[in-house]
């Protein structure tokens, strides 16, 4: 059966957060059937509520129709109540934190619970596929798909494939992919994957000027923005991204691949998390929010 003729119609999203509730926004938006299910019902309503403003921004900018919105909110639905919100589904997205033993255990417990042929998709952006994969019967049914924040205005999706993933899941998730209006690529699982591999490097070179006093945060993503034709500074960028979620995929980058001395995370950066300065999410990082 094709892509087309088995469509992936309903989707449960683990993780109200940041990511979460993007990827939840986007799925909604595009007619699918959509449970955002966080461990808090206060998780729960925040994701939701920032679906709802996302929307009525997008009314307010002319770029979102009033019918579009109210049928986005009506596809959308939330949930603490794990085997309510898998339940049926044709693919569960796991949008929460990066640790390897907390995807391993959704995803085990979510296998039990949905149909043998629904997919289970990492949001991973560095995490091995293949390792998530190991905790699930059916490995074949497991494939990383990397959004990027935010969710609802960034093009791209990286579509992730494991040694085991299916040529059909892999299909399936593609055309879900163009229902949501992303450009997709597809990369094998390799530690970093494309994006966050290469991103990562730029934005650690730019911390490591900053520590030896090279210039400016705001001149070092000013060189970048004008003389590269970067859409966004890779300091501001680390911002947005969280300096916490960069730490993590630096120190799992540096670890696990073959030359990864390049990645091994500057002082500056472990000095910033240790003193809760994570970006926008906290107020303050290499800019105040």
């Amino acid at each position: 059966m094709s892509a087309d003729q088995h469509p992936i119609r309903r989707v449960a999203v683990l993780g109200a957060g940041t990511m979460g509730h993007g990827i939840a926004h986007v799925c909604a938006a595009a007619g699918v059937d959509t449970r955002l299910f966080d461990v808090r019902q206060e998780l729960v309503d925040q994701g939701l509520a920032k679906i709802r403003a996302n929307l009525q921004k997008g009314v307010e900018k002319g770029k979102v129709s009033a019918d579009a919105r109210d049928m986005a909110l009506a596809n959308l639905s939330g949930s603490v109540e794990f085997e309510a919100a898998v339940s049926g589904v044709d693919m569960v997205i796991e949008a929460v934190p990066e640790r390897l033993e907390l995807k391993q255990r959704l995803f085990a417990h979510a296998a039990s619970l949905v149909e043998g042929d629904a997919i289970l998709a990492t949001n991973t952006s560095s995490l091995s596929i293949d390792a998530i994969a190991a905790a699930v019967p059916g490995p074949d049914r497991v494939i990383g798909t990397h959004f990027f924040n935010p969710v609802h205005i960034m093009k791209l999706l990286e579509i992730v494939v494991g040694s085991a993933t299916s040529q059909s899941v892999l299909d399936r998730v593609l055309n879900l992919g163009g229902r949501l209006g992303k450009e997709c690529i597809t990369v094998k699982d390799s530690p970093g994957f494309a994006t966050s591999r290469l991103g990562l490097v730029i934005g650690l070179e730019a911390i490591r000027m900053v520590e030896e006093g090279v210039a400016s945060p705001e001149d070092i993503d000013k060189a970048m923005c004008l003389g590269y034709g970067f859409p966004m500074g890779p300091l501001r960028l680390t911002d947005l991204v969280g300096l916490d979620v960069r730490l993590s995929i630096a120190e799992y980058l540096s670890e696990h691949l073959k030359d990864g001395a390049h990645f091994k995370p500057p002082k500056l950066l472990r000095e910033m998390v240790a003193a809760g300065k994570l970006g926008k999410k906290s107020g303050q990082g290499f800019y105040t929010w």
